[in-house]
């Protein structure tokens, strides 16, 4: 089982930068695909980005490429997403979650969720 904590949100200017971080416990972290995703009010959730457990390999959604970039550290059982240049479109809940599955884009694979933490991008 794995428990994850996220931090790190608030309210940034667009064009700035943030730094998401998901706290990890549980043994099975290091063996775990770990994604990020978002929810806006009245939106479905949406897929964020996602590596996997080596952290060799990354996956984006195309709205945030170039922008938003996650990494890990399973010496720390921590999971990142660095926020740069945001927009007031990035505006959403940002979940971290996990994963023993081989599909790192989709929600619906993911096993554990965390309570999510609000970003605001204003204007």
């Amino acid at each position: 089982q794995v428990q994850l904590v996220e931090s790190g949100g608030g309210l940034v200017q667009a064009g700035g930068s943030l730094r998401l971080s998901c706290a990890a416990s549980g043994r099975t972290f290091s063996n775990s695909g770990m994604g990020w995703f978002r929810q806006a009010p009245g939106k479905e959730r949406e897929f964020v980005a996602s590596i996997n457990w080596r952290g060799g390999t990354t996956y984006y959604a195309d709205s945030v490429k170039g922008r938003f970039t996650i990494s890990r550290d399973n010496t720390k059982n921590m999971v990142y997403l660095q926020m740069n240049s945001p927009r007031p479109e990035d505006t959403a809940v940002y979940y971290c979650a996990a994963t023993s599955g081989s599909n790192l884009r989709v929600h619906n694979n993911y096993d554990y969720w965390g309570q999510g933490t609000q970003v605001t991008v204003s204007s």
